[in-house]
């Protein structure tokens, strides 16, 4: 029995050697892999604007104040589908009521506030993918305070309505892209390219063209420029033959 137990435990110290010896040996030489980032951009024109302005009326009787704003905003509707603006993208949004006063003060201190009347202001909104139009009538808004309407025109937004596609294209522009790095860097090391193991997709950015914005950590994503660049980076690990 003696002797059994012995034979046993010297296999079982064979057995833990072979595999310790083997761990040496693989941490002594680690798989090698290749390490690579690709990026894939793309100029493209936005399709889509969207464009608001707001409209005021003030007086100090509120109902007065309510049937002015009613009046411009007639004004305005017919004026946007006198330029070819469809009326279905006429978006008016809620009216907001704000008391006007002044401060008072006597001696120097404050003693309290004088109500001046009511200012009631309107936002109106338009999207379209008739994107020159509407930008045409952004520029040419003014002409409503000739009309009597105290109007003022928001710088318009660009958007891009097919950036599912876009995106997709980006990836594998990006992933071509480093594919190719890999291969280069195997060639000229004397090696050859392994599976793929592992994909990792960096930030979407969006930016104006020659508009010298930054890139971001956490992604930007422009509005303000109508010619755009879109850009995507991919990291991907490749054995090494």
């Amino acid at each position: 029995m003696k002797h059994l137990s012995a034979i046993i435990f010297g296999v079982a110290i064979v057995v833990a050697a072979y595999f310790l010896g083997n761990a040496y040996v693989n941490r002594a030489n680690p798989p090698q892999i290749i390490s690579v980032t690709g990026l894939g951009n793309k100029d493209f024109t936005s399709d889509l604007i969207v464009w608001e302005g707001q409209f005021s009326a003030n007086s100090i009787d509120l109902k007065a104040a309510f049937d002015q704003l009613n009046k411009d905003k007639e004004v305005v509707r017919d004026y946007l589908v006198s330029k070819g603006i469809d009326a279905g993208n006429i978006i008016f949004n809620s009216v907001q009521t704000t008391e006007q006063r002044d401060n008072k003060y006597e001696n120097g201190n404050f003693v309290g506030t004088i109500f001046r009347g009511y200012r009631l202001t309107q936002t109106v909104k338009i999207e379209s993918q008739n994107v020159e139009l509407v930008e045409g009538v952004a520029r040419e808004i003014t002409e409503l305070l000739n009309k009597g309407v105290q109007f003022n025109s928001y710088p318009p937004r660009y958007y891009y309505t097919k950036l599912s596609d876009l995106k997709i294209e980006m990836i594998s522009k990006a992933t071509e892209d480093a594919r190719l790095r890999a291969e280069s860097i195997a060639q000229n090391s004397g090696s050859g390219l392994g599976d793929l193991i592992s994909a990792k997709m960096g930030v979407f950015q969006i930016t104006g063209q020659n508009s010298g914005e930054d890139y971001s950590w956490g992604g930007s994503f422009n509005t303000s420029s109508k010619k755009k660049t879109a850009s995507i980076t991919m990291r991907l690990d490749y054995k090494v033959k």
